[in-house]
């Protein structure tokens, strides 16, 4: 499949990632067709240059792009489209979705003829804003290539990692370190509290160290000043992610008691009422203990 930046584009899904994604293809000058279930989430996007996307219209589009919550969500929304696709088109989920439900989406598509290529991304709402996210695809290898077009505005780079699945499947993995290493930060950044640390000076302190990493710089400093906006993780969705990991690894009988312990504290932050919160805000779950 041959794809030009006069090929057409839907995307459907404008959250925190998708809108910041599709802003990016816009700017890049792609006609982007785009829909989100809350129609109001387009709005800024459309007065950007964007079109507002009919679902059945979606055949005129050869790359569907899709961003959205979770399984359950993907699921429902090409339930929506899946009447309305033709052959030769391919659709590319950034979505963070389980292994089971991507293949299960693939092989559904692959009835309409149509290609699934698994392709979650990690880099958060600023590396959607800058281009930089770094992308796990899963799934066809040529048409992977093929769509670097796409890919490039919005990455620093794509990894094909293997049939369709395993993209998921790394990304499971990514979020497995990222979840259970934000719960430890959230205990480094009390403990240092406690003992009467400067805790603003710690992400610029420990920098460059064996204990430094981008969610320690990002998180550290905001668990620090308790400065929660704007959005830049959702609870909800890393207990989600790490929900994935944990069910992923009982498949294979493997024991990651480590992601386990971390997963049951995102679930309690979750259900105090921080689902839609800051992943930052897990310094609070901490410090009421």
């Amino acid at each position: 499949m041959n794809f030009d930046r006069q090929s057409k584009i839907a995307f459907l899904g404008m959250g925190l990632m998708g809108s910041r994604m599709a802003t990016r293809l816009i700017q890049a000058g792609f006609h982007v067709a785009v829909w989100n279930r809350t129609a109001t989430a387009c709005e800024a996007l459309i007065d950007m240059g964007a079109h507002p996307l009919k679902i059945e219209n979606i055949s005129e589009y050869p790359i569907i792009l899709t961003c959205l919550a979770d399984d359950q969500a993907v699921q429902s929304v090409y339930d929506l489209i899946e009447p309305y696709l033709t052959n030769n088109q391919v659709i590319v989920d950034f979505s963070s979705l389980s292994v089971d439900k991507t293949k299960q989406l693939a092989e559904q598509a692959k009835v309409k003829q149509v290609t699934w290529i698994d392709s979650p991304v990690s880099g958060g709402t600023a590396g959607a804003e800058n281009g930089t996210l770094v992308i796990f695809a899963g799934g066809d290898a040529e048409t992977i290539q093929d769509l670097s077009i796409v890919y490039n505005v919005l990455s620093q780079r794509v990894t094909c990692m293997g049939g369709t699945g395993t993209g998921q499947a790394t990304k499971i993995c990514n979020q497995l370190i990222v979840a259970a290493n934000s719960t430890l930060i959230a205990e480094a950044v009390a403990l240092a509290d406690q003992a009467g640390v400067d805790t603003t000076l710690l992400a610029p302190a420990l920098a460059g160290g064996f204990a430094d990493s981008k969610p320690f710089q990002i998180l550290a400093p905001r668990m620090a000043t308790h400065s929660f906006e704007p959005v830049q993780w959702k609870v909800q969705t890393l207990s989600k992610d790490l929900n994935n990991a944990v069910q992923l690894a009982q498949q294979f009988n493997l024991n990651i008691p480590v992601a386990q312990l971390a997963l049951s504290r995102l679930q309690d932050h979750q259900n105090n009422g921080f689902a839609e919160s800051d992943l930052a805000t897990v310094i609070q779950h901490v410090e009421v203990k």
